[in-house]
């Protein structure tokens, strides 16, 4: 049978574009399609480059890396608008966009606008914005939808006062007070960047907990920079009732039937995979409850021979990173190309303030697999660096095995800590030990000497290893 196309790539997120490209360079026939405006997906256009855009925005207006230095009331813009952050905002998508659509020139990679959904597992019905319908087939299909956020039935959504991650974007102007429902990645990293431009926070989860899946003693720091600065976590409540009041305001009502009153409410507590209207019964594939495809993790392939899946659709890690890697991987697979496992250990990094980035084992990992290990701990203020940045928090934890002496986990939470990872990461992957932090020499002044710190904290305790032999 002849196909249209190679490789039809529905979504042009992260792993949409990479898998399309990749099959390009390879020399197949692609084609992308994308119900968006622009090409980008959710990650250029209201998750990964926005909130990180936006996060970036409010530090360097609102002063809040030389307060250390300065205090608290400083401020490099007294006034802050939406429309500031706004701005900023706008050149950023824009320049991902024009650099996206050149790639897809360079590699000669086709796109369309319009929403797709299968006719049968070669076959794609695609609608135009016009309103023209089309079909195009394909050898195999990658789905590359990404998410949108859960917006449950009993929640007020207005746009104004009640939001979604996605409305948070197109504010007209900056509360003074909010609450955000949520205490995973997105509702905190909200949070936090709204916190540091100084308006009053509380965040609100069902949970007991929060970021589980973190080091525990990197929480716990992380936890007390938020409530020194007079953040409110109310963790293990949840939200009955959610009203807006007449005068513009929002009523909550909690389970412990306490009540509180805000400016703006952020519901932040999920994202549901992209994929009803996808058709999928007309393959045979169904989607689970919050809208993800269950796909092999070594092939991305779904139950449908032909038919992929990488990237936030798929679940957890949902990264932008990794779901480059699924997207190229698959699409490897898909036209028959060799695919490399990817490395093991993979960095997370959460854009909150501060920062928190993590790769390998954590300690509660450790006990649980039964390994015996050592940490080392260094904190930002030891660090003449840091002393020069004015940091007073900020804290990197290594992990050894007691064994192998190998690297098995760094965990970082401070300034720049989405960046410092990727030094443990690559020791990590290429099984390095102890004594490669205390032996190697590292620039000075810089944050990353902290590595020799935290090497040299564990190593004291581990013993040098000719005295062992």
């Amino acid at each position: 049978m002849m196909f249209q196309y190679d490789l039809v790539v529905v979504g042009s997120g992260p792993a949409g574009r990479r898998g399309a490209i990749q099959a390009a360079k390879l020399g197949k026939k692609v084609l992308v399609i994308e119900q968006g405006k622009r090409v980008g997906g959710v990650s250029v256009h209201t998750g990964t480059i926005p909130s990180k855009t936006l996060r970036e925005t409010a530090l360097n207006l609102s002063g809040w890396r030389e307060r250390g230095f300065y205090g608290r009331s400083y401020r490099v813009k007294q006034e802050i608008s939406a429309e500031d952050l706004r701005r900023r905002l706008l050149i950023t998508l824009n320049h991902e966009v024009e650099v996206l659509e050149h790639q897809f020139a360079r590699n000669r990679v086709h796109h369309m606008r319009g929403r797709a959904s299968f006719v049968d597992a070669s076959t794609l019905q695609v609608i135009k914005d016009d309103g023209e319908i089309t079909q195009v087939s394909a050898a195999s299909v990658l789905l590359a939808v990404g998410t949108k956020p859960f917006r449950p039935d009993y929640m007020p959504f207005d746009g104004k006062t009640v939001l979604d991650s996605d409305e948070l974007l197109d504010i007209e102007e900056l509360p003074r007070s909010m609450i955000v429902i949520g205490a995973g990645v997105i509702g905190i990293e909200y949070a936090t960047i709204f916190s540091a431009l100084d308006t009053a926070v509380t965040v609100i989860d069902p949970k007991a907990t929060m970021l589980d899946f973190i080091d525990k003693e990197i929480v716990e720091d992380f936890t007390y920079q938020l409530r020194d600065r007079n953040m409110k976590l109310l963790l293990g409540q949840k939200a009955d009732k959610v009203e807006t009041l007449d005068n513009g305001k929002v009523e909550l009502t909690l389970d412990s039937g306490r009540r509180l009153t805000t400016d703006m409410v952020l519901f932040a507590a999920g994202r549901m995979g992209a994929t009803d209207t996808l058709n999928l019964p007309a393959i045979g594939l169904e989607a689970d409850s919050r809208g993800r495809l269950k796909v092999n993790p070594e092939t991305f392939q779904t139950s449908v021979a032909n038919v992929y899946a990488a990237g936030d659709v798929v679940g957890f890690p949902s990264l932008a990173s990794t779901s480059m890697e699924q997207g190229r991987i698959a699409a490897r697979v898909a036209i028959g190309a060799v695919a490399k496992e990817p490395q093991k250990y993979f960095p997370y990094g959460i854009y909150a303030v501060p920062e928190i980035s993590t790769c390998g084992l954590t300690e509660e990992e450790m006990k649980e697999r039964g390994i015996a290990y050592e940490c080392g701990i260094a904190r930002f203020r030891e660090t003449s660096r840091g002393h020069i940045m004015g940091l007073d928090t900020g804290l990197l934890k290594l992990i050894f095995s007691l064994k192998t002496r190998r690297l098995l986990g760094v965990h970082i939470v401070g300034e720049g800590a989405t960046e410092l990872v990727h030094i443990g990461q690559a020791v990590l992957n290429l099984k390095g030990t102890v004594e490669y932090f205390v032996e190697n020499t590292f620039n000075y002044p810089t944050l990353a000497e902290a590595y020799k710190i935290a090497g040299l904290d564990a190593w004291n305790r581990m013993g040098d290893i000719k005295s062992e032999l």
